[in-house]
């Protein structure tokens, strides 16, 4: 898997005192920073998987149409992935 750096600005928000204090305990509590802790909340709402995904998401969750692998395919996947 490639990891990518992605470039980050300092910005700054105005949040509520208690906000701010809340943020900073839960942050500590999943031993994360703020920010981080704010990105992960972000991230979802501006980048929401198009209906393709989601339907391969709900389809793959549910089990249905999965193909159970025998021994022979396990035995022969790198032919089998040549292949396609």
């Amino acid at each position: 898997m490639e990891t990518t750096t992605r470039r980050r600005r300092r910005t700054t928000i105005s949040l509520p005192d208690y906000m701010l204090t809340d943020l900073g305990n839960e942050a500590k509590r999943r031993k994360t920073t703020i920010s981080k802790l704010l990105e992960g909340f972000v991230e979802p709402v501006l980048y929401k998987p198009n209906a393709e995904t989601l339907a391969a998401l709900e389809e793959a969750r549910s089990g249905v149409e999965m193909e159970e692998l025998t021994p022979y395919d396990i035995e022969h996947f790198e032919e089998w992935v040549a292949n396609l």
